[in-house]
């Protein structure tokens, strides 16, 4: 095997979690891929995973070599697509990550459609809420909504999301209608997250307020919260491609539109090295020509 053989094998390794995983992948036996990496660590000198019965646990080299191999493999993988001259078709497969209530809303519809107009290209999609590490876990493209910290990573817009602060009429009747963001302090609030204090924020004559908001029930899953909210137990804040529906049917009813914020981005967040991937730049125009947020 030539070196980037050997890059694979360790990638495929570090993103399945275990040699008999990488190798049933692979279609090689687990003792060939053990065997290969082992000779990979002695040509490097140095250990890139620890190994025990139970696990494998990467060394700060190993990370090191992970991150620098997928970049490598990338850059191989488009000047091979260049050469052959199938750069003009994306082909290929996308490690796609996005939140579990925007998916459910929307990629349901639009992936079908995205893989027809597509037939070469192939998507895996991990639904999930949590934050994601895109080099350490191997993804080539992640949804995200809201502020991006990580600047070594790449986003492009693809829509506003806006999100509106809601209560069932029956809590409103019960408990009264807040008028201003101070009068939260005396309502039940459903917060999303697992923090005790979660941030809710507003527009008050053009001045940016935070309130720190916390209550008896804080669920990082927007449709379980909006439940909550039309079964009356609180004032939520939520996107409205999870609440559209109840607030047209009057479930819920919108609050304190005169403070609403600015609303947050829907971006496409990539690792530099992805970039240049026909697969990947076809998706996000994709989503940006047909995603439509209520």
């Amino acid at each position: 095997m030539n070196p980037f053989e050997d890059m694979r094998l360790f990638c495929q390794v570090m993103e399945s979690g275990s040699f008999t995983a990488a190798a049933e992948h692979l279609g090689l036996s687990k003792q060939f891929v053990s065997r290969r990496l082992i000779q990979l660590e002695e040509r490097l000198g140095v250990r890139l995973l620890n190994r025990s019965t139970r696990r494998l646990d990467v060394t700060p080299l190993g990370q090191s070599y992970y991150e620098s191999a997928l970049r490598l493999l990338s850059e191989v993988e488009q000047v091979e697509q260049g050469i052959s001259g199938q750069n003009t078709e994306p082909r290929g497969t996308i490690r796609l990550s996005a939140p579990l209530s925007f998916a459910m809303a929307h990629l349901g519809s639009l992936l079908p459609l995205f893989l027809q107009r597509y037939p070469h290209v192939s998507v895996e999609v991990d639904l999930s809420d949590r934050p994601v590490d895109l080099i350490s876990e191997g993804y080539d493209l992640v949804l995200r909504i809201g502020t991006l910290e990580d600047s070594t990573l790449i986003a492009r817009r693809i829509a506003s999301v806006q999100r509106v602060y809601c209560a069932s009429p029956d809590y409103l009747a019960r408990c009264g209608t807040p008028q201003t963001p101070e009068d939260l302090a005396e309502h039940a609030c459903l917060p999303y997250g697992h923090s005790r204090q979660v941030q809710w924020r507003f527009m008050v004559k053009g001045k940016p307020l935070v309130l720190n908001v916390s209550g008896r029930m804080r669920v990082n899953n927007g449709e379980l919260l909006r439940d909550s909210a039309i079964a009356g137990l609180g004032v939520t804040y939520l996107p409205t491609f999870i609440i559209a529906e109840a607030l047209n049917d009057g479930r819920l009813v919108p609050l304190l539109d005169a403070f609403a914020p600015v609303a947050l981005a829907l971006s496409a967040v990539f690792p530099q090295h992805r970039q240049s991937s026909r697969p990947v730049q076809a998706l996000i125009e994709f989503l940006r020509e047909s995603l439509t947020l209520a």
